[in-house]
């Protein structure tokens, strides 16, 4: 029993990492997660990203509990990471970076990160610790309107390292794009990896370093 525990199935607004605000009703809580259902989807919010919730105690607008639930588990708690092991292969929206959403589905979930494929940026490696929120989509929705041939849900059967870290360093060498491309400064050769710095060659071959704590995504051109 947390603290939060007490607003299951109250209207509520909270306040996230990206200046993000939410109102809707408490479905469930877990060790480090929150369910928010707004009356027309599920939100599923890392704990670690709430810096503010509070009651609706004048709240206009009445949101109706829910009937069924996009993501279906037998235990009886929940946590972030069993949230997005039985969302695998579920199309889903997951907001990382530069107020930018991402659409597409999870195919792998390891230690401290999980792959996601995006139709726009395909494989892409997300760290856990930088996941807002996650929004399945309706059972009849697809992203962009793309047919089952223009996006196959295909698996993923690549070796992957346990952790981040370990998977970037399988990069060196290559072109990568870290946090979506909207830096040009974070776009370039990954030269070396250094513990916790990342040694990138970007345009005119100029060095820049990295802390791969603040990497939120990575994907390849």
């Amino acid at each position: 029993m947390t603290i939060f525990n007490k607003f299951i199935g109250e209207t509520v607004e909270l306040s996230i990492s990206g200046n993000k605000r939410i109102t809707g009703i408490v479905i469930d809580i877990g060790s480090d997660i929150i369910v928010v259902y707004d009356g027309e989807q599920f939100i599923y919010i890392p704990k670690m990203h709430i810096h503010l919730i509070s009651s609706m105690i004048d709240n206009e607008t009445e949101i109706e509990k829910p009937k069924s639930f996009p993501i279906n588990f037998e235990e009886e708690t929940i946590s972030l990471r069993k949230i997005l092991t039985n969302a695998k292969g579920l199309f889903s929206e997951v907001f990382i970076t530069s107020n930018q959403s991402i659409h597409g589905y999870i195919t792998n979930i390891m230690n401290d990160y999980f792959i996601f494929y995006s139709p726009v940026y395909k494989m892409m490696l997300i760290p856990l610790q930088h996941l807002k929120w996650l929004i399945p989509y309706k059972e009849s929705e697809r992203p962009y309107t793309l047919s089952n041939e223009e996006l196959p849900l295909v698996p993923f059967n690549m070796t992957l390292a346990r952790t981040f870290t370990e998977q970037c360093k399988k990069y060196e060498g290559k072109l990568v794009i870290f946090d979506l491309g909207k830096d040009p400064n974070k776009i370039g050769k990954l030269v070396k990896m250094d513990n916790s710095q990342l040694q990138l060659t970007i345009e005119r071959n100029k060095n820049v370093f990295l802390s791969i704590q603040h990497i939120k995504t990575l994907h390849l051109p």
